[in-house]
């Protein structure tokens, strides 16, 4: 089970940076991968493949999906954090994103994140029915 969940917490680490890679140079993209990469089990991913394997989905689809949730799941930790919410300062043993960059930097990178993922899953390239695409959305 271990070597499962940290073959999909690779996969769907990798699926994430090399999209990231391909996005425009921007300021932001080291606070987003900060918050996004930095550690955690991706134990969603998981979950999800898991589930995915009971209806037959795609396990590339699969892992597509579960990178827009771990996307979600990164933007609602960074705003968490921030001194308007939790005021937590330490995050998986780091420094909170907020911390590390700048409150307004987080703020924009967990935003960033939360748009990325419905990027991820409305990407014409993603090749799945239009109508599911809503409903993942």
């Amino acid at each position: 089970m271990k070597n499962k969940l940290i073959k999909v917490a690779r996969e769907t680490n990798s699926y994430l940076k090399d999209y990231i890679r391909k996005q425009k140079k921007s300021n932001l993209i080291a606070p987003i991968k900060y918050g996004l990469l930095s550690g955690g089990k991706k134990i969603r991913s998981k979950i999800l493949v898991d589930i995915g394997k009971i209806f037959k989905v795609n396990y590339k689809t699969l892992i597509r999906i579960g990178a827009a949730v771990e996307c979600v799941h990164a933007y609602s930790l960074i705003h968490d954090d921030l001194p308007c919410m939790d005021n937590d300062v330490l995050r998986r043993g780091k420094p909170s994103t907020h911390v590390q960059y700048g409150e307004s930097t987080a703020v924009l990178a967990g935003n960033s994140l939360l748009t990325m993922a419905f990027e991820i899953l409305s990407d014409k390239k993603f090749l799945l029915n239009e109508k599911v695409k809503v409903e993942l959305i």
